[in-house]
């Protein structure tokens, strides 16, 4: 975009780039100009065609919303949205009922929600409200106890903190604990992987001990087994790919593919350690001479701890162009963590996968 002629000493260039579309090259932007309403609306412009050309196409994604509304169509599942005070928390329900996912319940205090309703433009008489008080915990208690009810199949974060809402579904006598640890699993479509490929755990356990691991492992794979995913790949990650003392999860890897081979997961191929490098690319594990069935392929990662998870799931995000559903498990009925950062499309997918995993 460049202004008028009289204006064109004062004009500088730049090139810019989305870092969500790593595959698209940068582009020359106009800079500086001495006209700033023709600034402004020369930016504008440019910003919108480039958010419509580069907007990112996700369809492994959308074709998990699409067996997830095929399989609400017999009987649509009831997801209890808990304390959804704030205008992504109504728009995300009104996006879930439009998208013919489930019926969402709000559960959380009455006139609080319905202020949140009006604010997103959104009919609070569309949806079934379970009134409470206004502290986020008591809505997090009652939605608990619902779902041990069998009220509803499945939970969402609202606008109370993370903590808030697991504090509640990890209480040893009123909580949802299944026989296995909760652990949580995103599933990325990256545009340059071939497959969905499931991440875990990236956000529930900071330091996962071997046991710890073997439940991570055990849900995600459990998950995979609903996708229809028999004989899921599995790559446990390291910073090498050698087992060396000094480095824990070298050894906690070498553990786990013992236990698969004990047949501690029927059906699965769990091979480890990996690199990050070698787990995604085949080509990288032939460089370094490598056999492995997994390299390239991997339907699963395992991590080795929260840090490294949270940093490789945000950079998938923004830097590979991914997006991604996310989910906790082992617990008595599946469970969405959403962030304020997550876009729609995201909390949509969440939702879906919620649907199949139920």
């Amino acid at each position: 975009m460049r202004c008028p002629s009289r204006c064109a000493s004062s004009t500088s260039t730049r090139t810019t780039s989305d870092p969500r579309r790593p595959d698209r090259p940068g582009r020359f932007r106009a800079g500086a100009c001495s006209n700033p309403s023709r600034r402004v609306k020369d930016h504008m412009t440019s910003v919108l065609a480039t958010v419509a050309e580069d907007r990112p196409v996700h369809p492994r994604l959308e074709a998990l919303a699409a067996r997830a509304r095929e399989h609400a169509r017999t009987a649509r599942p009831r997801i209890g949205l808990v304390h959804p005070c704030d205008v992504a928390a109504l728009d995300a329900a009104a996006s879930i009922l439009d998208a013919g996912l489930a019926q969402p319940v709000l559960i959380g205090p009455r006139e609080p929600i319905l202020r949140a309703a009006g604010a997103a433009g959104v009919d609070p008489a569309r949806f079934e409200i379970i009134d409470g008080v206004d502290a986020p915990s008591e809505s997090a208690r009652r939605a608990t106890s619902m779902a041990r009810e069998g009220l509803v199949g499945a939970l969402m974060k609202g606008s109370l903190h993370t903590d808030e809402l697991m504090s509640a579904v990890v209480d040893k006598h009123t909580g949802l604990r299944g026989e296995a640890r909760i652990s949580h699993i995103f599933l990325f479509d990256l545009p340059r992987y071939p497959k969905l490929l499931g991440v875990a755990d990236c956000v529930v356990n900071i330091a996962p001990s071997l046991a710890t691991k073997r439940d991570i492992l055990g849900n995600a794979i459990g998950l995979l087994g609903k996708l229809g995913i028999d004989q899921p790949k599995v790559g446990i990650v390291a910073a090498v790919e050698t087992v060396n003392p000094a480095i824990p999860a070298t050894v906690d890897a070498q553990a786990l593919v013992a236990l698969a081979r004990a047949g501690a997961w029927p059906g699965a191929l769990v091979e480890g350690p990996f690199g990050f490098d070698n787990v995604i690319s085949a080509e990288a594990a032939h460089i370094k001479k490598m056999e492995s069935r997994v390299s390239g392929d991997a339907d699963l990662l395992l991590v080795p701890d929260l840090n490294a998870g949270n940093m490789l799931y945000k950079s998938f995000t923004y830097i590979g162009g991914g997006e991604c559903a996310g989910l906790v498990l082992g617990a008595r009925v599946p469970i969405v963590l959403t962030s304020r950062a997550d876009s729609l499309p995201s909390r949509i997918a969440s939702v879906a996968l919620a649907v199949l995993a139920a």
